[in-house]
């Protein structure tokens, strides 16, 4: 959590931004960016308000209803206020929420809760007088708003008389049904005419037009959810009299003795919800009792016996904290955007494809940015838009010429006439792949036989293998035919590849090559992970955690996990078969331990003692330190490891002490 001076000055520029918007969406009738990501924005002002509740001010955006109404409209009071309800993102902010109002009424048991889906258009309030429509009038700033009655008349699901004696006020949302908005949508393509941006700002524009036969001639709907009187009992009561009154209302409510079954309904309504006639964001959630609804009373602007769930946004609002760059197996250096943890559509979003330079440029994208990102599909999330008001002083530019020689020192490249892209200087897409399957095949990888250099340029160049896993779809007599193969070398060499198809995960994470992952850094991260779906889906801070990874490690793992030609190849590698085993080393004999091995052995070479030393769960180090097991001598040792040793007292064993530890 952020200290209060930041939270302040991120709150003022939160206000900003969420001030304008509101402005140009409820006044205006004009979206500046997506409601998904303006109602991110206010979860993050709402929470950090939460933390510093004495820097709520009476004009910030979380007290107040919605924008001002307009002037070319009759402003009128409500006479009871048109309140907004409080977002709410998971299952735990539910469940949250009900604890505090169990507090708030100790007195009062809470045995029901009534649920609808939250409608995406306008609020209006119906006035009736001894059954006659007499006004409508829009939720404003939840204490005024404005009469628009001429506009609201021409609905034509709208009862213009209702049996009902006296004075009734109902409250619902005026919309348009997803079919007949895409009709609206055809006719303006065929005039050539400017295309609306989305329903609801159809709705709202249409009821705000000062021509009634604008509203007329659009298909709006009143979708009724609320009936202003103390004599019903429920919510639920509230809709059964609105519809024998004649009002149309979702149709899609329900009411529930347990906070499990809501929960269930909002998991039922997120996969639902495409199949509805409207858009919809979220699901209301009441105390179904009115008595208990009223005596919780209201919060600032909101009730504190409902609440709005949002379901999974397509976009959300998140910080850029780092940018890396990933360079592929054809030289393309991709850069990558990580992202603070976000809930985007369902799943957690912690980094964003950036593609070039060029997109970078164009969206003047810098580290410490406040973003839009998007899901289109099943890729990785794109950056809309930078929140550039949110932007820190003095955040200098991205120059990707210099994050480029940060991260690949010892690497040169270039941007040839006609192509965005930097590639690798003086190393073609052939001679990376190459080197990349030789050392997947390597003795500290995968140890595959027949995969030498010689063999894998044959490959390559024959056009066989054009990525790792081709090498999974090689036949024998694909291999027959190259020169200096016979059919038995092609079966040989056919068989050690299919035999590697069920690697130890540390031998896999190694043979992937990932930059500044070696042999023991694999070994750790497979030990700490235990599956590639946990590796994968790692963040910064969690990679951070693990012992041997620094920043420059964990950036180097986020980059090569992020970048879509690893991605794509991975998927291939499973679909093909490839499934990396994960030991149980909770039991390992040598589990805790760490040895380093300096000279040489006569029994086996180092590789393998190793590797042999990691099977049985000890680690494998490079130095000596203080954590040291034991030096393994052999011939020929490095002086100042035997050095080291006597400094720090560490044992040191002979090559028999080391075959019998690992043979007993």
């Amino acid at each position: 959590m952020i200290n209060k001076t930041e939270a302040k000055a991120r709150i003022a520029k939160l206000r900003g931004l969420i001030n304008n918007y509101r402005y140009h969406y409820h006044v205006l009738d004009e979206s500046i960016m997506s409601e998904a990501a303006a109602d991110s924005l206010k979860h993050e002002l709402t929470l950090l308000e939460t933390a510093y509740p004495d820097l709520i001010t009476p004009d910030s955006p979380t007290q107040r209803v919605a924008g001002q109404p307009l002037d070319k409209f009759t402003k009128v009071a409500h006479q009871e206020r048109m309140v907004s309800l409080v977002d709410v993102f998971s299952a735990d902010e539910v469940k949250d929420w009900l604890s505090r109002i169990k507090k708030l009424v100790p007195n009062q048991r809470i045995t029901e809760f009534f649920t609808d889906i939250k409608m995406d258009g306008l609020a209006c309030a119906l006035h009736y007088q001894d059954g006659l429509f007499t006004q409508a009038v829009t939720r404003g700033d939840g204490l005024v708003g404005e009469d628009v009655t001429m506009n609201v008349r021409t609905i034509a699901n709208l009862p213009l008389w209702i049996d009902q004696p006296g004075h009734t006020e109902i409250r619902g949302e005026i919309i348009i049904y997803k079919a007949d908005f895409e009709k609206l949508q055809a006719t303006q393509r065929a005039k050539g005419e400017k295309e609306f941006a989305n329903p609801r700002n159809l709705a709202a524009g249409s009821i705000r037009q000062l021509d009634p036969k604008i509203a007329a001639s659009r298909k709006l709907r009143f979708i009724a959810y609320d009936l202003i009187t103390p004599d019903l009992p429920t919510h639920q009561a509230a809709y059964t009299k609105l519809r024998a009154l004649k009002f149309q209302t979702s149709s899609v409510e329900q009411t529930f003795s347990s906070l499990d079954d809501v929960l269930k309904r909002i998991t039922e309504m997120e996969t639902q919800r495409q199949a509805l006639p409207f858009d919809t964001d979220g699901l209301v959630i009441k105390v179904n009792s009115r008595k208990i609804y009223r005596e919780l009373g209201i919060i600032g602007k909101t009730p504190r016996a409902a609440v709005a769930f949002k379901f999974p946004a397509e976009e959300a609002t998140t910080q850029v904290r780092d940018i890396v760059i990933s360079i592929g197996r054809t030289g393309v250096a991709t850069p990558v955007a990580i992202l603070d943890p976000v809930e985007v559509d369902g799943s957690t979003v912690q980094h964003a494809s950036l593609h070039n330079a060029d997109e970078i440029a164009r969206l003047d994208l810098r580290i410490g940015d406040t973003v839009i990102i998007y899901k289109a599909g099943d890729i990785i999330p794109q950056i809309k838009t930078v929140l550039t008001e949110l932007r820190p002083a003095n955040t200098p530019k991205f120059n990707f010429l210099n994050a480029l020689r940060d991260q690949y020192p010892e690497l040169q490249f270039e941007r040839q006439d006609g192509e965005v892209a930097y590639r690798v200087k003086g190393e073609n897409s052939k001679f990376i792949l190459k080197r990349a399957i030789e050392y997947y095949a390597s003795k500290s990888a995968l140890d595959i036989e027949g995969l030498g250099e010689k063999n894998v340029a044959a490959l390559v160049d024959a056009g066989l293998v054009k990525s790792i896993a081709d090498l999974y779809r090689l036949t024998v007599s694909d291999v027959a035919k190259l020169e200096g193969f016979a059919e038995l070398s092609a079966q040989n060499l056919i068989t050690a590849i299919q035999n590697s198809k069920r690697p130890p995960l540390h031998k896999f994470i190694t043979a992937l090559g990932i930059r500044h992952v070696g042999v023991q850094t694999a070994s750790t991260l497979a030990t700490e992970f235990g599956s590639m779906a946990n590796l994968m889906a790692a963040d910064e801070e969690r990679l951070l955690e693990i012992p041997d990874v620094g920043l420059v490690v964990a950036r180097s793992i986020l980059a090569y996990f992020v970048d879509p030609d690893n991605q794509a190849v991975l998927e291939e590698l499973k679909s093909l078969g490839v499934q990396p085993v994960v030991t149980d080393s909770s039991h390992a004999p040598l589990k805790g331990q760490s040895y380093i091995i300096t000279g040489t052995l006569t029994s086996m070479d180092r590789e393998t003692a190793e590797d042999k030393l990691r099977t049985l769960g000890a680690n494998v180090t490079s130095s000596v330190t203080k954590h040291t097991t034991a030096v393994i001598v052999g011939a020929n040792p490095g002086q100042a490891k035997i050095t080291k040793a006597k400094q720090l007292k560490t044992p040191q064993i002979t090559e028999a002490d080391f075959l019998k530890l690992i043979t007993d």
